[in-house]
């Protein structure tokens, strides 16, 4: 049975919601893009994940950041403004009649090509912008009952080749990396960085609680995750030691607890890191009251 950060309760209106491509809304089962895509051909695009509160994207802002910063990376011209995208989300969002528990899928490829090829001179149009939302709540059983890591010999790349912080169509690797957890019997995977220091997970970022301090990884080798960013700045707030530094699995083996963070799940405790078991209660502690502090950030966020 499948089990972790990205585990979502049954809703059967999925099975009728309004997809956007380019603009134009289709039924589910109509929305459909050429195979001549430049994401479905070399991964040659960008995207977000965004969610819906109370009828309000949180962290706009931060996620369009990264979302511009990405494009901008990649040399692609996205072709509308941060107002202009968010009224496309909000069209798709007003014609399924949504306004709270929503998962939004921003997807911005380079565009179509003319033939199949990696060359960008190819492309024969302009970005296709492609908008899925969802109603999509978080299975409580992953936060209640945590999940298990195993460690993966894929490592977190260099950002001289593949800059591990650009959020990309081209996921591979950390498919991978994934793989190689789920038939070890774990969840998810935790992935070392090219120096062998503990980096992030395949699509979650990682952090450990050692003697009241919360560690993540340096940044340089890890997504550039907005919930991530959002966990440090709570801690900032509130005097909880957080660390942005190098530690490896010598750390992690001994830490009192762990837990990943993401946008979809927001932050999830953490049991065990290859067999080793790491907090008798969950969630522990310091991520219970790091969960509690987050989910006020979101309120504060959307409710201006």
């Amino acid at each position: 049975m499948t089990h972790g950060t990205h585990n979502a309760l049954e809703d059967p209106r999925n099975k009728s919601v309004l997809i956007s491509i380019n603009g134009e809304l289709f039924p589910r089962e109509e929305a459909k893009i050429s195979v001549f895509d430049s994401g479905y051909l070399v991964g040659d695009g960008v995207w977000e994940g965004l969610r819906l509160h109370h009828g309000k994207l949180a962290f706009w802002d931060d996620h369009m950041d990264r979302l511009y910063q990405g494009a901008a990376t990649i040399g692609m011209d996205i072709g509308k403004t941060r107002d202009e995208l968010k009224e496309e989300i909000f069209k798709v969002i007003a014609a399924n009649e949504m306004e709270d528990g929503v998962h939004v899928r921003l997807m911005i490829t380079r565009g179509i090509k003319k033939t199949p090829s990696q060359d960008p001179r190819l492309t024969i149009s302009g970005p296709n912008i492609v908008i899925v939302a969802e109603h999509k709540t978080a299975d409580p059983e992953s936060r209640d009952r945590g999940i298990k890591l195993f460690t993966s010999t894929i490592r977190r790349g260099s950002p001289d080749y593949l800059d591990p912080r650009l959020n990309c169509h081209s996921k591979l690797h950390e498919v991978q990396a994934l793989i190689q957890a789920l038939e070890a019997g774990a969840d998810e995977a935790l992935m070392l960085d090219v120096n062998g220091f503990v980096s992030t997970c395949n699509a979650t970022n990682f952090f450990m609680v050692t003697k009241g301090e919360v560690w993540t990884s340096t940044g340089q080798y890890c997504m550039n995750g907005i919930t991530r960013a959002k966990v440090i700045e709570v801690c900032e707030m509130h005097d909880i030691p957080c660390r942005q530094k190098n530690f490896s699995l010598f750390d992690v083996y001994g830490a009192d607890e762990a837990f990943v963070t993401g946008s979809f799940g927001g932050l999830t405790p953490v049991t065990e890191v290859d067999g080793r078991i790491l907090s008798g209660s969950v969630p522990g502690p310091m991520v219970k009251r790091l969960q509690d502090l987050y989910e006020q950030a979101i309120s504060n966020d959307t409710d201006q």
